[in-house]
């Protein structure tokens, strides 16, 4: 891949999938360009996820490192923000402008569902396909089902669910290289 390459794959990750662009990121980086296998990218946005500052961001700024150094960094980040930077400012004049019409309203709280629902089928795309690659993925969805009830239905502070669920997972993963 060249640095062309890798800065117009992020840029037009960016304009087309501004606000959900990790189910692009995906489809970009692992089924049409395969330059990362499935199992690569969930390792790398796993450690997007821990790190602090955006996943997708995060995600562009490993790949472009991996394959480019820190120029590919700075190339995957800037393709990857560009158009959204500029779409937002273009956004915030247009809403200053016309936010209160209730037209308005709608269109953005039905752009956030969509983005919500591509989350979610990307969510469930990278477990189905972890589920049938592995014979005991039924311990990670245990993982992932305790770390979702953590966090996202009893509102622990993450930090205190990855101190339990971190030395478990390793746990498990120990037991099933056995």
């Amino acid at each position: 891949m060249t640095r062309r390459e890798l800065f117009l794959c992020f840029f037009v990750m960016g304009l087309v999938a501004f606000g959900g662009v990790l189910p692009w990121a995906r489809r970009a980086l692992v089924e049409q360009r395969r330059w990362l296998s499935a199992e690569e990218f969930a390792e790398a946005l796993s450690l997007g996820q821990v790190l602090p500052g955006p996943n997708v961001v995060n995600l562009a700024v490993m790949v472009g490192a991996r394959f480019h150094g820190a120029l590919g960094a700075m190339l995957a980040f800037t393709g990857l923000m560009l158009a959204p930077l500029a779409i937002i400012l273009l956004l915030a004049v247009l809403y200053g402008h016309y936010g209160q019409l209730g037209v308005v309203q709608h269109a953005i709280r039905g752009t956030a569902a969509a983005a919500a629902g591509l989350v979610v089928a990307m969510g469930y795309n990278m477990v189905r396909r972890q589920a049938q690659k592995q014979a005991h993925a039924w311990r990670k969805s245990g993982v992932t089902a305790a770390a979702f009830a953590g966090s996202g239905l009893l509102a622990l502070p993450l930090l205190w669910v990855l101190a339990v669920l971190a030395p478990v997972s390793m746990l498990l993963a120990w037991r099933g290289h056995k």
